[in-house]
């Protein structure tokens, strides 16, 4: 089924496909690789025509890694073994990346890595966007390729060098509701077990790290460097106790008023890559008379178990008169993640 990242046997995966040209082209001994490896698994995802759009194969090693110069000295990491990703405006990339550090978290590994040719300029100033450094080189009979690695125990003062771990200390926590249709294109990898896998597609605000949402509630004091506790609204095919659920943790990047953006056209252009609506809805809703809000966010954080709103009031002693939006204690929001079950080390205090 397209759309969605699957995972799946190598034997499984058409080598014939056109998407490997270039990797049999960069990597002599590809395809023989390729067949070792068939009882492994990589993640893929196809287009509607079921051709592959994304390729990725992970790979936990010990350390210390010795085959690159200079060598990285650690116990545990994670190895990006292959990572392609076609180039078509969809910010799929940025899914992948988040796919590679969530697995990363969950194998409680060091860091992680990737070997990727200079030329692939692309690629690699997408992997510096998000915290990984040019760490060292390696030397193999296909050419000199760029070592770059990610360090999960070292701390960085930068919403995006840290991610996909997010800084709590001192920061401002908060719910924000989001009615369940946008709820699930905004954030894939929290899709509920009830949804349909189908109805995610492969565009920007699916795929993207970053997440772009209009609030015509208020939501004031809200600033960069906010956590938010993302909840999504009851889909009233049953009580809201159990069909509304908190599942997501992100990032407040920025936050805009409609007003403050000069005309429609800046309106859109900084809305329409990362959020819901198509071009059309956006003028209308930069039309309104309604005073709306832009909140520009990272996607940090799909937490493993999602928290009903039963278990919020009557678990945790959270309560609000308007779930709209509100501010949590440090406390309450402490009892989210660990009702929740997300990972421990993706939190610095």
């Amino acid at each position: 089924m397209e759309g969605y990242i699957q995972h799946k046997l190598f034997s499984e995966i058409e080598l014939s496909d056109p998407f490997f040209d270039s990797l049999k082209g960069d990597y002599p001994g590809f395809e023989n690789w390729f067949a070792r490896k068939a009882q492994e698994r990589a993640y893929v995802l196809y287009n509607p025509q079921k051709r592959l759009e994304a390729f990725l194969y992970l790979k936990v090693e010990n350390g210390p890694i010795e085959d690159v110069t200079p060598s990285i000295v650690a116990n545990s990491v994670l190895k990006i073994g292959t990572m392609k990703v076609n180039p078509h405006g969809t910010r799929l990339g940025e899914r992948f990346i988040k796919r590679a550090l969530d697995v990363a978290i969950s194998r409680g590994v060091e860091g992680i890595y990737v070997t990727v040719f200079a030329k692939h300029e692309a690629l690699v100033s997408l992997f510096l966007k998000y915290g990984f450094i040019q760490r060292s080189t390696k030397e193999s009979t296909s050419g000199t390729e760029l070592v770059l690695w990610k360090s999960l125990t070292e701390t960085r003062n930068h919403i995006l060098l840290n991610y996909p771990r997010i800084s709590q200390r001192g920061k401002r926590k908060h719910v924000l509701s989001i009615f369940p249709e946008f709820h699930t294109r905004l954030f894939p990898d929290s899709i509920l077990n009830n949804e349909r896998f189908d109805i995610l597609e492969d565009v920007s605000h699916t795929n993207s790290i970053h997440k772009v949402f209009i609030s015509a509630a208020p939501v004031s004091g809200l600033r960069p460097g906010d956590i938010i506790v993302i909840y999504r609204t009851s889909d009233r095919q049953g009580q809201a106790r159990y069909r509304s659920v908190a599942t997501s943790i992100c990032v407040v990047e920025e936050v805009k008023s409609k007003q403050s953006f000069s005309d429609v056209r800046s309106f859109t252009d900084y809305c329409e890559k990362y959020s819901v609506y198509t071009s059309e809805e956006l003028q209308g809703i930069y039309f309104e008379e309604k005073r709306h809000h832009v909140i520009k966010m990272v996607y940090n954080i799909a937490l493993r178990k999602r928290v009903t709103r039963g278990q919020l009031i009557e678990q945790l002693g959270i309560e609000s008169d308007r779930w709209t939006f509100f501010e949590l204690t440090d406390n309450q929001f402490d009892s989210i993640l660990q009702a929740g079950d997300a990972h421990e080390s993706l939190v610095i205090d």
